[in-house]
């Protein structure tokens, strides 16, 4: 999770993501305009120079562009470059998990992964950033180091527990 994404989100970097794919001025500055419009609260008016309204219509599409430029593609070229075994990533918004073959990969991936996001001004979420183990060998490689059942972890709402089902498969 990004810490406070749709209020730290920088404008500029936005239209320039926007300009590579829509040619029309037009809605370049219809968007502009929006971004400006600023907020109401409590009966007065603030400018946003950052960020996205959260909870406006077109907030997380703008969201999505973004990070699709600032996360979506580094990820697929960080994993050319340097990974050696599987990664997988599931990204909603501001939120994603990634999952990592080897945990030197994982530990590698959280470094660079914050040096990127610091270049645009985001930062990982200090409580909801972890790195676990989870999968078809956790719990078996935690007992053996004493460790006990695998940790849990919160994605979208649901709880994704590491454990057999009742028929003993993973």
């Amino acid at each position: 999770d990004l810490s406070d994404f749709f209020s730290t989100l920088d404008q500029a970097w936005l239209i320039k993501f926007l300009e590579h794919r829509i040619a029309d001025e037009r809605v370049l500055r219809l968007i502009r305009k929006w971004l400006a419009a600023g907020v109401i609260e409590d009966g007065k008016w603030s400018e946003t120079p950052l960020g996205s309204p959260q909870g406006a219509s077109v907030s997380p599409l703008l969201a999505n562009v973004y990070l699709h430029y600032v996360f979506d593609r580094w990820v697929r070229q960080w994993r050319r470059r340097h990974a050696h075994g599987d990664v997988i990533v599931v990204r909603f918004a501001d939120d994603f998990v990634v999952g990592f073959e080897h945990e030197k990969d994982a530990t590698q991936f959280l470094t660079d992964l914050r040096e990127r996001l610091s270049a645009f001004g985001l930062v990982l979420h200090p409580k909801k950033t972890r790195l676990i183990e989870f999968g078809r060998h956790a719990a078996r490689n935690r007992a053996a180091r004493g460790l006990g059942k695998p940790e849990t972890f919160n994605f979208l709402g649901l709880t994704h527990i590491c454990a057999r089902g009742r028929n003993g498969g993973f």
